[in-house]
């Protein structure tokens, strides 16, 4: 039996994300993995890449064949160096630390002390544009109305 390490595609359309997986050649893109060892995420910014190295050096031992895109992701974790003893540098760029939204709030609440110094910026309601608008007077008439014709 012919064992590849491939790519299998799991997300949404415009969303990939992939897991690195141990499948027989014949299997189809996305069927059913001897084993997952790692994953791939393209669309984070920097990309994310996990790599179980102790498997797949063990699978790359047995004679399983990568492809081509998986052999990239390998260099990319190191793996495919410790494999052929290829002195070419590797890494990954690490993830950004998730920020805190929480600190920060109660960074700048601290700073402002507590005080807001803009209003809210919301759309005023029926009630506050009827008191802000005077009324016209009552005891005038408005041209070209039936009252005023009578009056005249």
């Amino acid at each position: 039996m012919a064992v590849k390490i491939r790519l299998k595609r799991l997300g949404k359309i415009r969303s990939p994300h992939y897991r690195i997986v141990v499948m027989d050649a014949r299997a189809k893109r996305d069927g059913r993995a001897i084993e997952e060892i790692g994953l791939y995420h393209p669309k984070n910014d920097p990309s994310v890449i996990r790599v179980n190295s102790e498997r797949a050096q063990y699978w790359l031992g047995v004679g399983a064949q990568p492809t081509e895109a998986v052999v990239a992701l390998f260099k990319r974790s190191g793996d495919w160096q410790k494999f052929t003893g290829d002195t070419s540098p590797s890494g990954i760029d690490p993830q950004p630390e998730p920020k805190d939204k929480t600190a920060a709030f109660n960074k700048a609440l601290a700073e402002g002390d507590g005080a807001s110094t803009t209003e809210a910026i919301s759309k005023p309601s029926r009630k506050a544009k009827a008191a802000a608008e005077p009324e016209a007077p009552a005891d005038e008439p408005v041209a070209g109305s039936d009252d005023a014709v009578e009056q005249a």
